[in-house]
C-alpha cells in the first residue's frame, strides 16, 4: 500500500516497519484499509503499544497491601484507610511541548487529568517535573515561560492546585524538553471506575469536545520517532486545550458515576478515539462496534481515518446500560456537553468501523492491544559509563569557598523556584498542609487527622553515569523526601523519559535504569502503579540523559505533627544523619564549577537508607525532630543553607577535617539528612538512632553561615548575602541577565 503521491509505502509514513505491515496482513487475512493501517499504526507505535518497553517493565513490583489497582488501568490507586484511595498517574508531554510549549503543557495537563477522573476520583493536585536547556539560551527561555504558562493555564482554569514537581537544567535537553505532568486524585472504595466496555447491546457514548483535526498522528508520528530538520512540520500534531469544557466534563463524569450510569469510562487521549475504543473492548472482554458518521465533528470534510486518530482534546468515551442513556443526555445537557451513542459493546472481540452503515474497518482487538510486536536489543554499554570513581585531585580546589557556595546557591538547578510555583494556584482547594518549595507537599483530607504527601524526583545526569545506580538514588530519594516531612512512602508512579530505543546504548540505559529501579523498589516497599515510558527523546542523533522520573506517594497519619526543611530556633542542634561518603562524581559542584560530567556517582545503601529514613519520620512524629533536610544538589553545604534561608535563621557548623574541603561543602551522594533538634531533645534522639550514623555537627544561630573543618574556617557568609544569591536568580536568568552571586 502507498500513498496517494505514490512515494513511501504508506505504513512507512505511519512509523510501521515493512515487517509489521506484513504481520497484519497475516493478522487480517488480507491488506488493510487505509483506516485500518492508520488504526494499526496508532496502537503499535512506541508511544501505546510500548515495542520496546514491555518486556523489561515486566519485572517492576506491582503488587502490595495497599494497592487497590495496579498498572492496565488509566491510574493507579493507592488505599488509605477509612474508605478512602488516592489514584495517581505521571506522564509524559515532551516532543508536543518542545514544538509548541504553551499547549503542548496545557494539554499534558488535561490528558493527565482526564486519566484520574476516568478511574472515578476528584483531581486534588498536579506536580509538574520540567527538564530544559540552559536558560543562556533565549529558546530555552521561551519555552520554559511557555510550559509553566500553559501549566498555570489550564491547571488554575479548572481548579486543580500545582503543589510540586522540579526543574532541572542541562544541556542535553536543549533541543528535547522534558515536560512530564503528574495528577492525583481522591476517591471513595465505591466509586472507582474501570475503563471497561462489557455487556453486549450496552452503548458507547462519546462525551466532550467536538472532534477536529489537531493531534493527528500525534502518538506515532510525533511522540515515536526522533526530531531533526522537518521538526516544525509537526506542530499541527499539536493538540490544542479547552480546560473549562475540561471542568464541565469532570463535573459530569463526577455526577454519572454517583448516580450508578457507567459500566465503564475511557478519556480519548494519545491514539483517540482508536486507542480508547479498543482498549476499553479488550479491558471488558468484548468488541465494540462504532459508527463514526454519528462523531459530532467540528471540521469539514474529514475522512474516516482523520476522525479516528484525531487526538482533539476533553473527550471521553462511556460505557452505558441502555437504560440509563436518557439519564446520561439529561446529565451532559445540564452541563452543556454533547454526547452521542456513536456505537455499542458485542460480543465479537472485534472493533469494527462503520460509515453510515458501511463497514470500512474489521479487527480483531487482541491484536491492537495486546499483540503489538515486541523488541529485544542488544545492550551497548555506552564508553563514559565508568568502574571507579574521580580521584579527590582530579580538580583544583577553588580559591574562594565563600564564592563557591554563593555560585551553587544562585544555579537555575539548586535556587528558589518561586517565580515558578507563584504562577500556580497552589492554594485552590484549601487542602494545603505545607507550601510548594519544601521537601514535599501535603494535603490534608477534610474532617481527618491523616493527609497524603507527594513528590517527584528526577536525575539524568546521574543516570547517564550510571543508570543502575542513579535509578537506585532517584527511588530512594523520592522516599528520603517524603520521610524528611513525617511521611510513609507507599507507592510510585513513573515517567521514563530516554532516547531511541532502537540504539545498543540507549537500550542498554533503559535497562539499567529499570532494573536499579526495581531494586529500589522491592527494598523500601515502594511498588509501581503504573506510569509511561517516553522513548526518542533526542535530535540529529544526539540523546537526552537518561532520566526516569520518580512520582512518590506518602501516608502521615496526622498532618499535625508533619516537618519542614526550615532552622526553627536559635540554639538548636544540627545533627548529620547517615554514612554515606559525598563524591565530585555527577554533582552540581563538578558541572558548575569544573565544567564536567564524568566519574562514577557514588551508591545508595537500600538497607541502611530504610532505616535511616525511618529513624527520620519516628523522630518527626515524636516531636523530637525539628527539621529535616537531604542533602542533595549542592552538597551539604548548600543543604544548611537552604535550611538557614527558610528559617532566617544561621548556624555555626564543625565538620571532620579528613576530606578536602571541596568535597565535604559540596560533594554529594545519596543517604545522608540534616536534622535539627531542641537541646532538650538531643539524647532522647541520639538513643533513637540505636547505633545509626547520627553526629552533631554544630548550632543554629545569629545571621552568618559558618562552616569550619578541624578550627579552619572553610565558609562564613551573612546570611542575607547567601539568601540574595539564592532567591532572586531565575527571575534574573529569565530576564536574560546574569544571576545574582551574592554580590
Amino acid at each position: 500500500m502507498t500513498n496517494k503521491a505514490g512515494s513511501k509505502p504508506a505504513y512507512e509514513l505511519l512509523g510501521l516497519r515493512a515487517s509489521e505491515y506484513d504481520d497484519i496482513c497475516s493478522r487480517l487475512g488480507r491488506e488493510p484499509s487505509y483506516v485500518e493501517l492508520a488504526i494499526f499504526s496508532l496502537m503499535w507505535s512506541e508511544h501505546c503499544g510500548y515495542k520496546h518497553s514491555r518486556p523489561l517493565l515486566k519485572g517492576l513490583p506491582v503488587g502490595g497491601d495497599c494497592i487497590l489497582q495496579g498498572p492496565g488501568e488509566n491510574a493507579g490507586i493507592i488505599d488509605i484507610g477509612d474508605d478512602f484511595a488516592i489514584a495517581m498517574k505521571i506522564e509524559s508531554h515532551n516532543h508536543p511541548s518542545a514544538i509548541e510549549p504553551f499547549q503542548g503543557a496545557a494539554t499534558g495537563i488535561g490528558g493527565i487529568v482526564r486519566d484520574i477522573f476516568a478511574v472515578g476520583a476528584r483531581p486534588i493536585a498536579c506536580l509538574d517535573p520540567l527538564h530544559f536547556g540552559s536558560l543562556a539560551k533565549a529558546r530555552q527561555r521561551f519555552l520554559l515561560e511557555g510550559v509553566v504558562a500553559g501549566v498555570a493555564a489550564y491547571g488554575n482554569c479548572m481548579g486543580i492546585p500545582t503543589i510540586g514537581g522540579e526543574i532541572h537544567f542541562e544541556d542535553s535537553y536543549e533541543d528535547n524538553c522534558l515536560v512530564n505532568v503528574m495528577c492525583v486524585g481522591l476517591v471513595r472504595h465505591g466509586g472507582i471506575l474501570k475503563a471497561s466496555a462489557s455487556g453486549e447491546g450496552n452503548l458507547i457514548f462519546l462525551i466532550g469536545s467536538a472532534t477536529g483535526r489537531d493531534g493527528i498522528g500525534g502518538a506515532s508520528v510525533l511522540a515515536s520517532a526522533e526530531f531533526d530538520e522537518t521538526a516544525e512540520e509537526k506542530r499541527p500534531t499539536v493538540q490544542v486545550g479547552d480546560p473549562f469544557t475540561e471542568k464541565k466534563l469532570l463535573e459530569a463524569c463526577l455526577e454519572m458515576r454517583d448516580r450508578g450510569l457507567l459500566v465503564g469510562l475511557q478519556d480519548l487521549g494519545a491514539g483517540g478515539l482508536s486507542s480508547s475504543a479498543s482498549e476499553m473492548a479488550s479491558k471488558g472482554g468484548a468488541g465494540i462496534d462504532l459508527d463514526i458518521s454519528r462523531v459530532p465533528l467540528r471540521e469539514k470534510g474529514m475522512e474516516p481515518f482523520e476522525i479516528m486518530i484525531s487526538e482533539s482534546q476533553e473527550r471521553m468515551l462511556a460505557c452505558v446500560e441502555p437504560h440509563n442513556e436518557d439519564s446520561v443526555n439529561e446529565v451532559c445537557a445540564r452541563w452543556d456537553l454533547d454526547a452521542t451513542v456513536v456505537g455499542q459493546a458485542t460480543a465479537s472481540g472485534r472493533l469494527r468501523i462503520f460509515n453510515a452503515g458501511e463497514l470500512i474497518g474489521d479487527m480483531p482487538v487482541a491484536a491492537l492491544v495486546d499483540e503489538a510486536p515486541t523488541y529485544v536489543v542488544e545492550p551497548l554499554r555506552p564508553s563514559h559509563e565508568v568502574d571507579e570513581p574521580l580521584g579527590e585531585d582530579r580538580y583544583p580546589q577553588p580559591a574562594d569557598l565563600n564564592q563557591t557556595l554563593l555560585t551553587l546557591l544562585a544555579s537555575p538547578n539548586i535556587c528558589s523556584r518561586r517565580w515558578v510555583w507563584q504562577q500556580y494556584d497552589h492554594m485552590v482547594q484549601t487542602n494545603n498542609a505545607l507550601w510548594p518549595g519544601g521537601e514535599a507537599a501535603v494535603l490534608r483530607i477534610k474532617g481527618q487527622k491523616r493527609g497524603v504527601a507527594f513528590t517527584t524526583d528526577g536525575n539524568g545526569r546521574r543516570c547517564y553515569l550510571d543508570p543502575r545506580r542513579g535509578a537506585r538514588a532517584v527511588v530512594a530519594e523520592a522516599a528520603r523526601n517524603l520521610a524528611c516531612v513525617g511521611a510513609r512512602p507507599l507507592a510510585i508512579t513513573n515517567c521514563l523519559n530516554f532516547g531511541n530505543p532502537e540504539k545498543g546504548g540507549i537500550y542498554h540505559q533503559f535497562k539499567e535504569a529499570v532494573a536499579g529501579m526495581r531494586e529500589a523498589c522491592q527494598a523500601l516497599g515502594t511498588p509501581v502503579t503504573g506510569g509511561n515510558v517516553s522513548f526518542y527523546n533526542e535530535s540529529f542523533g544526539k540523546a537526552i540523559y537518561p532520566n526516569p522520573v520518580i512520582g512518590m506517594m506518602g501516608l502521615v497519619e496526622d498532618v499535625s505533627r508533619i516537618q519542614t526543611h526550615a532552622f526553627k530556633d536559635e540554639g538548636d542542634a544540627v545533627l548529620l544523619l547517615g554514612g554515606a561518603r559525598p563524591a565530585v562524581d555527577g554533582s552540581e559542584y563538578q558541572l558548575r564549577i569544573h565544567g564536567e560530567v564524568a566519574g562514577r556517582i557514588p551508591d545508595v545503601d537500600l538497607e541502611l537508607e530504610k532505616k535511616v529514613q525511618s529513624l527520620v519520620r519516628e523522630a518527626i512524629i515524636k516531636g523530637l525532630a525539628k527539621s529535616a533536610h537531604d542533602v542533595s544538589d549542592g552538597g551539604l553545604a548548600c543543604c544548611l543553607a537552604e535550611s538557614a534561608i527558610a528559617g532566617g535563621i544561621g548556624a555555626a557548623i564543625e565538620l571532620d577535617s579528613s576530606r578536602r574541603p571541596d568535597i565535604l561543602l559540596f560533594g554529594e551522594a545519596p543517604g545522608l539528612i540534616v536534622i535539627t533538634t531542641a537541646a532538650a531533645s538531643l539524647e532522647p534522639l541520639l538513643e533513637l538512632a540505636d547505633g545509626l550514623p547520627l553526629k552533631q555537627i554544630g548550632r543554629t544561630g545569629g545571621g552568618r553561615l559558618s562552616i569550619n573543618a578541624g578550627g579552619a574556617a572553610l565558609v562564613d557568609v551573612p546570611l542575607a548575602q547567601i539568601k540574595r544569591a539564592w532567591e532572586a536568580s531565575l527571575e534574573a536568568i529569565v530576564a536574560g541577565n546574569d544571576a545574582p552571586a551574592g554580590s
